[in-house]
């Protein structure tokens, strides 16, 4: 994995009062302690919406690396379990101890507060990005000192940014797009306008218009991008036309819009001048420290202090680096048991025996940690993998099952695994590739669920529900309680 310093002077945070979250920004930016700009001064420049450009996506790399959104995905699905608390000392009543994490003890049981959501601040937070990106797309224009160019590249990135903070939000808060026949269910607020002028209540679109608002950003987007960079650091860190067009394929996708999804992953594969990772480099690009995978379209870069320093990353959650010192999760033999012996990614897992409590008394037992998020990960959002499993999964519901086992194929090939002969049960095979490929990068739950598909959770289950069967409520999370008790307009989800 790789990061990077950020070469800005100061990070610019927009401060948002609470009032509904969306409702009036504050009229200054901090910058330094005992330092206020007013947005307007902010961004008279191109210089400062640049600096502000770079501290959304510092903040969208937070919001990514959130531990309780982070693992949600393969925590609600069953890729991961927990791991033995640490403990200070060989005496410590808790060490060796499993339990369920602080932050995750709604979430996991699938009973979900919201009084006090375990995603209540990436709730609040994604809609503070949302509105960052609003006052760049209101600002740019004016800019004196910016060619139109330069004006193009910032509103391309900043729409694709608002776009993706969108859908990350529907995938939480909102039921797949099938759950009703026209996606007439409840969306998400879609916020297209900052909150720098007045404060508004608005009310939460249909999933149908939510995507949308989604797709017609994007496709804006597209057209203006001028693959210009703008910012300095890997080109990988930031959003450009190709990785805007995986995004669009994933949001065609999810919507089960198969020609779009199909062609537009097409046009990744085929265009982006990126290539899959070779089998005998596959291993050792996961595991090379600072640096992404060759594969990557988008991997958002962690922060690090003066001194080079990288401390908060997806190794927090992932990591091991000894016994006394591992991250939150490691993989549950539920994933690990769908490995072929012969399939290379069973490399891609760090087994370590760990003295664990069981039955009040000490017991080793192993423990499989990733490989992907060791050393300095960043967030991996697009690779160019999925898009070759969303090509295959498009193309079975186009009714082209040749074209889903050849582009299946080509990932288990990669991986050395045993290839399909025939169609069989193909949608089941897609989705089997998808968890082993794409394992702890956030997709399982939602597959599950935009395939209505049920949860059953086994080895390292310790929540008193293990299960869920489709259709449910719980296949999504409730809106905060103090964004509904501020805006009467917000209606609360289901059962929550």
């Amino acid at each position: 994995m790789k990061n990077f310093k950020h070469t800005i002077t100061a990070k610019f945070t927009f401060l948002l009062a609470s009032v509904f979250l969306m409702q009036s920004c504050s009229d200054f930016l901090e910058q330094e302690p005992g330092t206020k700009v007013s947005i307007t001064e902010q961004l008279a420049n191109k210089e400062g919406v640049l600096q502000a450009m770079s501290g959304v996506y510092m903040e969208l790399e937070e919001l990514s690396r959130f531990a309780p959104y982070a693992t949600y995905a393969d925590l609600q699905g069953g890729n991961i379990k927990f791991t033995p608390t640490i403990g200070t000392s060989t005496s410590s009543t808790n060490r060796g101890v499993i339990s369920i994490r602080d932050n995750t003890i709604g979430i996991y049981s699938f009973d979900d507060k919201a009084e006090e959501s375990n995603l209540a601040s990436f709730y609040v937070n994604s809609y503070d990005i949302i509105n960052q990106t609003n006052l760049l797309l209101e600002f740019t224009d004016a800019l004196p000192d910016a060619t139109d160019e330069e004006k193009k590249q910032i509103k391309a990135e900043a729409l694709t940014i608002r776009a993706y903070t969108h859908f990350l939000l529907s995938q939480v808060y909102s039921q797949n797009y099938s759950f009703t026949a026209d996606a007439s269910h409840l969306g998400i607020v879609y916020n297209k306008k900052s909150t720098n002028d007045k404060l508004t209540y608005p009310s939460r679109e249909t999933v149908a218009n939510t995507y949308n608002f989604i797709i017609d950003d994007i496709k804006t987007a597209l057209d203006l991008y001028s693959n210009t960079n703008l910012i300095s650091g890997p080109t990988y860190s930031y959003f450009n036309k190709t990785n805007t067009k995986a995004l669009l394929a994933r949001v065609y996708l999810y919507k089960k819009d198969w020609k779009n999804a199909y062609d537009t992953a097409n046009d990744v594969i085929t265009n982006s001048g990126v290539t899959l990772t070779a089998s005998d480099n596959y291993i050792a690009q996961w595991e090379q420290p600072d640096l992404p995978i060759s594969e990557i379209l988008l991997e958002f870069s962690v922060k690090r202090n003066d001194a080079g320093s990288a401390s908060l990353t997806m190794a927090s959650a992932y990591g091991y680096t000894t016994n006394s010192n591992y991250g939150y999760y490691s993989a549950s033999n539920d994933l690990i048991d769908l490995y072929e012996s012969n399939d290379i990614r069973k490399q891609l897992f760090l087994t370590k025996p760990i003295e664990t409590v069981v039955n009040l008394g000490f017991v080793t037992l192993n423990y499989n940690f990733t490989k992907k998020f060791q050393d300095n990960p960043g967030y991996v959002a697009f690779r160019l993998s999925e898009q070759y499993l969303i090509r295959a999964e498009a193309a079975i519901g186009l009714n082209n099952a040749d074209q889903a086992r050849t582009d299946i194929n080509t990932i288990r090939a990669r991986a050395k695994a045993t290839l399909l002969t025939d169609n069989n049960n193909i949608l089941e095979a897609l989705l089997l590739e998808r968890r082993k490929e794409l394992c702890f990068e956030g997709h399982l739950f939602f597959d599950m669920a935009r395939n209505q598909k049920d949860v059953s959770r086994n080895d390292g289950c310790i929540s008193s529900s293990c299960s869920l069967t489709y259709p449910s409520p719980k296949y999504i999370l409730p809106i905060p309680r103090s964004n509904t008790n501020l805006n009467s307009n917000l209606k609360q989800n289901e059962s929550y």
